[in-house]
């Protein structure tokens, strides 16, 4: 650590790894609304918050444990198609509530090209709101879980007993993970029922 006269201490949050203040202060001066995605060690978490001087609002928020609680989801909560939906979700309670644009907020977060952050905002995007992402390097299979259930077919054929442990909460959910891009479609299609009705 620093010492001398000419030592700054950083702001606690950022000392923490939890705000860069150079991006929430081109937020606040844009006065922009934000889809804002969090990704932690189990669930993604994606809100709408307005900017307000006596602190920020939430609008609408997803959190992917919902995907399980409500639309039967079986998969795993932080993995890119539940991502997607999370995003979706936020999306429709957006549209709902007539918000119809937003500016991404990814925190932190370093962008990299198809990383599940902008699954997220994909999801939000395909349920109606205009959200610049540019090219992220989204791809629809990925979406799908189609790289998870080719990883599990390739592992149940070399190594049946590495399958049974990597996939353990999968088949513990009662989903054979090879299945995921069907599994995936029947929740997205529960959704869409739900925006549409």
């Amino acid at each position: 650590m620093g010492l001398g006269p000419n030592y700054k201490l950083k702001f606690e949050r950022r000392n923490e790894g939890k705000t860069n203040y150079y991006r929430r202060y081109t937020y606040v001066m844009s006065r922009a609304r934000r889809l804002v995605v969090r990704i932690t060690n189990n669930y993604g978490i994606v809100s709408v918050i307005d900017f307000d001087p006596a602190g920020d609002k939430t609008l609408v928020s997803a959190h992917s444990i919902e995907l399980q609680k409500k639309y039967g989801w079986k998969g795993d909560t932080n993995n890119t198609p539940a991502l997607y939906l999370t995003g979706y979700l936020a999306g429709i309670r957006a549209k709902n509530k007539g918000i119809t644009s937003a500016v991404l907020d990814i925190g932190l977060f370093t962008p990299t090209s198809g990383a599940r952050i902008f699954y997220a905002a994909k999801g939000a995007i395909d349920a109606g709101l205009d959200i610049p992402i540019g090219d992220v390097g989204i791809d629809e299979s990925r979406l799908k879980g189609e790289h998870i259930s080719n990883y599990a077919q390739k592992l149940e054929k070399e190594n049946p007993e590495m399958f049974s442990r990597v996939f353990s909460k999968y088949i513990q959910r009662g989903l054979n993970p090879k299945d995921l891009p069907s599994h995936f479609s029947e929740v997205l299609s529960k959704m869409k029922g739900e925006k549409n009705g």
